[in-house]
């Protein structure tokens, strides 16, 4: 009942809200803001100092489980325009966003990927894979779209924001290639990717990596025992040499795994903690776009070779 006043609460506080001239920004700029760090890394490359960029969703942060705070509901509602990811990544917002839509100009990442593209979820029908940013020409993509959309606002320099939208693109070009060729170093038999909860389905497509997650798209999707020594048993009978825990996802599920293929007689350690749904630390390497997805291939292919 308490969660139920919470929730009504903050959707009134949308309804009734309107930005006060304390909250405006007074040096003119767009105020855009983005639900993940993964967006708001990709819209302060493509917009640059033009727009005064924030995102909600921090390191460590789940946004399968997130509640916006009052805080939030501020930033969202003095916002010039909203980007969020879409594909109910950001499951428990969907509402805030449905009463803001008429009110806020909202683009949604996905919006710019066709459907044919998606992985189908396999937690709910009718229902896709959000995890987009793994796989970096998915997430060209992605970008391309924000950057036609972003040109088309008024108070931008248009040409600027195409440039450098282009110039972002490349980069992520030359990333795609570099995971591709970092990738290959693991052996066919090794190429296995078994993480807590089942976000490199895009991953795995893209560069050839049979991808297992105890829980599946979303962690609000529960496993049980059964799930846990299913795992156990794929991992022995494929001799697999590690598993990687999330920095948004307890590590308290993989740990079980690891201490039952021990007890069936089949080592298998932590091969490092991966990341997921949010990125690093904001002023490490790891608190941009193409830091995280380096980290995370690196990892991955130093555990696994």
């Amino acid at each position: 009942m308490r969660k139920l006043l919470i929730h009504i609460t903050a959707l009134l506080f949308i309804a009734c809200a309107s930005p006060s001239e304390s909250d405006s920004n007074t040096d003119g700029r767009l105020k855009i803001v983005c639900t993940t760090g993964m967006l708001g890394d990709a819209v302060k490359e493509i917009v640059g100092d033009q727009a005064e960029v924030t995102y909600l969703m921090g390191p460590g942060v789940d946004p399968h489980l997130y509640k916006a705070t009052q805080g939030d509901l501020k930033l969202l509602t003095n916002a010039d325009v909203i980007i969020y990811n879409g594909l109910h990544l950001e499951g428990k917002m969907g509402e805030v966003f449905e009463k803001l839509e008429n009110r806020k100009q909202i683009i949604v990442a996905a919006d710019g990927i066709p459907k044919e593209k998606l992985i189908n979820s396999t937690d709910f029908q009718g229902a896709y894979d959000p995890h987009l940013w793994f796989d970096v020409s998915l997430w060209e993509e992605v970008c391309n779209y924000l950057g036609k959309t972003l040109s088309k606002l008024e108070g931008v320099d248009k040409e600027m924001i195409r440039s450098q939208s282009y110039a972002y693109s490349d980069s992520l070009k030359a990333l795609h290639q570099w995971v591709t060729k970092e990738m290959a170093k693991v052996a066919d038999s090794q190429r296995v990717l078994i993480t807590a909860h089942d976000a490199f389905g895009y991953f795995g497509r893209a560069y050839d990596v049979e991808v297992k997650g105890l829980q599946g798209i979303s962690t609000l999707s529960e496993y049980g025992l059964k799930d846990v020594s299913d795992l156990v048993n794929y991992i022995s009978d494929r001799n697999i040499k590690a598993v990687f825990v999330e920095s948004s996802v307890s590590d308290r599920s993989l740990n079980a795994v690891v201490q039952g293929c021990k007890e069936k007689g089949h080592q298998v350690h932590i091969g490092g903690t991966l990341f997921s749904d949010a990125m690093g630390e904001a002023k490490s390497a790891e608190g941009k776009y193409i830091g995280m997805v380096r980290y995370n291939v690196n990892t991955i292919v130093e555990a696994l070779k």
